[in-house]
């Protein structure tokens, strides 16, 4: 049962790898990757600017601390000059609590200015490593944009792509339709003429009768041809024996005759 159970589980992470994949585009990841440099490089320079805050505000800690331990300072002087010798050694106590202070606040300024100063430089190094990857990422996209062009071109002229594939297999199933409708008229034709097929109109003729309509045919035109011919020939015979018959008969009337003559009374 465990072995199984693993066996789903491997199948169920390959296919959902194989559809991350499929629907992964590169300039969408190229694009978050550089959104989440951007964050991180605005974290840095957040950073740098909390540690230059603290850093000026141990400043002016330092200068209210210093002013304050000079003002003691003179306090002490002031008062043993006036022979208060006990006010000027609580005055010099007050400056040396204060000057312990001074020292601690001076060495967590040198902290903080030494981690200011790493700040800046890791964020001015990740500053030129973002700009670095924004120009690649650009370049990669604008490659992988004219790579992808250029494929489906390339899949549209050889026919391959998704599209052009159907419309393939749509002219292929017309031709194939075409090419049986006409092997199939073909057939029905060469069938009909062989007498294989009846008509159910009674018109159709077996091919005995077929062949003998056919020679009847060509005899009956023969003898309409033979029929013409011989009128033709007769016609011509009789018109030439009218035209010599009337030559004979037309001799004697080319006689002269008496042209009566009137006289004028």
């Amino acid at each position: 049962m465990s072995g199984v159970m693993k066996r789903m589980g491997m199948i169920f992470r390959a296919k959902a790898n194989k559809a991350l994949d499929r629907a992964e585009d590169p300039r969408e990841t190229l694009d978050y990757s550089y959104q989440k440099q951007l964050e991180l490089l605005q974290k840095v320079r957040r950073g740098v600017a909390d540690v230059a805050t603290s850093r000026k505000r141990l400043e002016l800690q330092l200068g209210q601390l210093q002013s304050q331990s000079s003002k003691l300072e003179d306090q002490g002087r002031k008062a043993l000059a006036l022979g208060r010798e006990d006010l000027a050694r609580e005055a010099l106590s007050r400056r040396a609590a204060l000057q312990q202070q001074v020292t601690d606040l001076e060495t967590q300024h040198q902290t903080l200015q030494g981690e200011e100063e790493k700040l800046t430089l890791a964020a001015q190094r990740l500053q030129a490593k973002v700009d670095a990857f924004r120009t690649k990422k650009e370049t990669i996209k604008a490659t992988y944009t004219a790579a992808q062009a250029q494929t489906r071109i390339g899949e549209a002229f050889s026919g391959i792509s998704e599209e052009m594939g159907d419309v393939g297999m749509a002219i292929q199933r017309a031709e194939d339709k075409t090419a049986q409708l006409q092997a199939r008229a073909g057939a029905i034709d060469e069938l009909l003429a062989s007498g294989a097929l009846d008509d159910s109109s009674g018109l159709a003729k077996d091919d005995i009768q077929s062949e003998l309509d056919r020679l009847s045919g060509g005899t009956d035109v023969e003898l309409e041809l033979q029929r013409m011919k011989s009128e033709l020939a007769g016609g011509s015979a009789s018109s030439q024996q009218a035209l010599e018959g009337g030559q004979e008969q037309g001799q004697p009337s080319q006689q002269p005759q008496d042209t009566p003559r009137f006289d004028k009374q």
